[in-house]
């Protein structure tokens, strides 16, 4: 990248002003909203239920699997098909899902199987969801504004996360049927947004659909330095790293706080990302944004091992805090780099593959923690994990010497 840039950053509020985008933020609050309530629901039961910790770390591992197997097909169709139309269709299949789970937890609390299947429905719908929703922010606003989006998206993604398991916790300490009612009700708004939206300008690919057309976002991955070393960074960093899986454990046994306070645990991540997702809508990253990226996934995993060994419930909600706003950094880098280096062809292709990455980042990396934890404790696994997410953010730095020397976010080689 350059080390001038060509015009003043943009702002949130340009990309709000491209009514398309404002129904799509408005979806995107409402969906990240509900799934949050479903995921602080489902584990808090689960775990209620049966206090077995690896069994949280299936419940990320089913919802990954759909990810991993259609890989090349979800992006493909991503390419090829309206992807309005695939965000709207899969959101309504996530309302009907949580009704499914609204009716097992209420015929027989007990039972925890048959949440499973459910779970990977979820992960099925999440498969198409993500990458159309990924691609179709560049349809929706100019690439002056895009990395402004791409921020607001983020801060979006979050408010979910914050208020979600706060919201879900509350509702659950009520009756589970509160919190998964409210969690449909959040899903069907969300589709209905996604649906008014007026269907914005698609580069649809022409293509034959064959072998080489079908993989030809992990070509275009593996042939950008840039693109290959953020994707990979996140990946291994929050694969390796991740301990949400684990907060009830931590909620219950460890910190004593409840449900509610398992729903405060999972918002200080969101609380710590909104907060630096703000910052970067009103002041996005000026220079160095690759540099700022390795230093915030290292004090992701340091403020890690600070939760893992706390004891106090102030002390664990401020580590959530610092390790969500590191977070965000390197999600609006990673996001930004990939948005404006992918061309719209070929981008929902490249989306299938990062969100798979996304997934097997946090989905398996709740899979990792709840199987370490079983194997040798809860604050063993996150310390572990805490510290070999700092050796990923050296490693990344020395084998990706491009993505250190990264500068501005407007710019791309």
């Amino acid at each position: 990248m350059t080390a001038t840039r060509s015009r003043p950053a943009s702002t949130a509020r340009a990309a709000l002003a491209h009514r398309g985008f404002r129904l799509y933020w408005i979806a995107r609050v409402l969906s990240s909203f509900g799934i949050q309530i479903v995921s602080v629901a489902v584990g808090w039961h689960i775990y209620a239920v049966t206090r077995e910790a690896l069994l949280l770390g299936f419940v990320g591992l089913v919802q990954f699997a759909p990810s991993l197997g259609l890989v090349l097909v979800t992006g493909t169709v991503a390419d090829r098909v309206s992807r309005r139309g695939i965000s709207a269709a899969c959101l309504i299949g996530e309302a009907a899902l949580a009704v499914t789970l609204l009716v097992l937890v209420a015929l027989d609390g007990q039972m925890v199987w048959p949440i499973f299947p459910v779970l990977a429905g979820f992960g099925v719908a999440r498969a198409f969801l993500a990458p159309a929703m990924q691609a179709l922010v560049p349809n929706l606003v100019p690439p002056e504004d895009l990395a402004s989006a791409i921020a607001l998206n983020s801060a979006t993604f979050q408010i979910g996360i914050i208020v979600g398991p706060v919201t879900g916790g509350l509702l659950y300490g009520i009756s589970a049927e509160a919190a998964f009612g409210a969690a449909v009700a959040c899903l069907l708004v969300a589709s209905g947004c996604m649906l008014r939206i007026v269907p914005p300008p698609q580069r649809v690919s022409r293509e034959p659909a064959t072998l080489k057309t079908i993989v030809a976002g992990f070509g275009f991955i593996w042939r950008h330095p840039l693109v290959l070393g953020s994707i990979s960074l996140d990946l291994f960093a929050v694969l390796l790293g991740g301990a949400t899986a684990l907060l009830p454990v931590y909620a219950r046994d460890i910190l004593h706080v409840g449900p509610w306070g398992l729903g405060l645990l999972r918002a200080g991540i969101g609380i710590g990302a909104i907060l630096m997702a703000i910052y970067l809508g009103i002041r996005p990253l000026r220079d160095h944004a690759g540099a700022i990226m390795f230093v915030a996934v290292g004090f992701f995993g340091l403020f890690t091992v600070v939760f893992g060994v706390s004891t106090t419930a102030w002390l664990s909600v401020v580590a959530l805090i610092v390790m969500g706003a590191a977070d965000m950094i390197s999600v609006y880098v990673r996001e930004t780099l990939i948005q404006l280096a992918t061309p719209d062809a070929v981008r929902g292709r490249v989306s299938a593959v990062n969100s798979m990455f996304i997934g097997a980042s946090n989905e398996l990396g709740e899979f990792r923690a709840g199987g370490m934890a079983a194997l040798i404790g809860a604050v063993p696994a996150v310390v572990l994990g805490g510290f070999a997410t700092v050796a990923v953010a050296a490693l990344w730095a020395w084998w990706f010497p491009a993505l250190r020397r990264a500068r501005h976010l407007d710019e791309v080689p």
